[in-house]
């Protein structure tokens, strides 16, 4: 006889499960919940801080941008550790001096679109679904004759660091790629932020916001589809954040 069969008892919405990642159905073993789920539990939890604490792949990423004929600067942010960006959020949102110099002497004469990779609080998310991405949106944007400057991929990086970079490198756009904050069923999600004219001290109604990037949630092509639909519309209207509305949109008529 099976013990373990014989004290678990099945949640009678089980059948939900096949619909949701979410821990919902579990069962239980008198007041308790079974060993399996609680060992589920603890292996998610333990994903979700190791994402936390994860550093960007920045030799395979820089492999991987140079595959996609894209230069790239290696940035670093205010925030000297892991430690400290957890601690001061604010330190993550600005350039090292460094970093402000190295911007500055390549002398951007403008671009239409900046990207920036930012480890956020998940690098996980970049290395798994930031190059996925790209793959699929880059030849978007070539075909659409948008000018694309180099990635600016920024290591303890919060989201307002695009400012910082679009800025340096005149670009009427930017675009952040950027981990998500881990959960227990998704340590990996990747984030997209788009801001028109990013400029130091712009605030989150600027900017709008793509979630959940990633083959369980918003898949690629989805993604990029919704990013550069995004993007066209930003800059014919010249805005971008809460007056810009997602209204959908076919890309090959994008394109067109």
């Amino acid at each position: 006889m099976d013990v373990q069969k014989a004290i678990a008892q099945t949640d009678p919405w089980s059948e939900l499960k096949i619909y949701t990642a979410a821990r919902i159905a579990l069962g239980r073993t008198g007041t308790a919940e079974p060993l399996e789920a609680m060992l589920q539990f603890r292996l998610a939890h333990a994903n979700a801080r190791d994402a936390v604490y994860a550093v960007l792949d920045q030799p395979v990423l820089l492999q991987e941008l140079q595959s996609l004929q894209q230069a790239a600067f290696t940035l670093t942010t205010q925030a000297a550790s892991r430690s400290e960006y957890l601690q001061y959020p604010d330190r993550g949102r600005r350039l090292h001096a460094k970093a402000i110099e190295q911007l500055t002497e390549f002398n951007s004469t403008g671009y239409d679109i900046g990207i920036v990779l930012a480890d956020g609080l998940s690098a996980t998310a970049i290395n798994n679904h930031a190059i996925p991405v790209l793959k699929i949106l880059l030849p978007f944007f070539e075909n659409a004759h948008l000018s694309v400057a180099p990635v600016c991929m920024v290591q303890e990086g919060r989201v307002a660091i695009g400012d910082e970079c679009g800025h340096f490198l005149k670009a009427k756009l930017v675009i952040v790629l950027i981990g998500e904050r881990p959960g227990l069923s998704s340590p990996d999600s990747l984030g997209a932020y788009l801001t028109y004219r990013p400029a130091p001290g712009l605030t989150d109604e600027s900017r709008n916001c793509i979630s959940n990037i990633r083959p369980e949630g918003l898949n690629y092509q989805a993604a990029a589809e919704k990013i550069f639909f995004l993007v066209r519309e930003s800059l014919r209207l010249q805005l971008s954040g809460v007056e810009l509305k997602d209204n959908g949109g076919e890309v090959d008529q994008l394109i067109s």
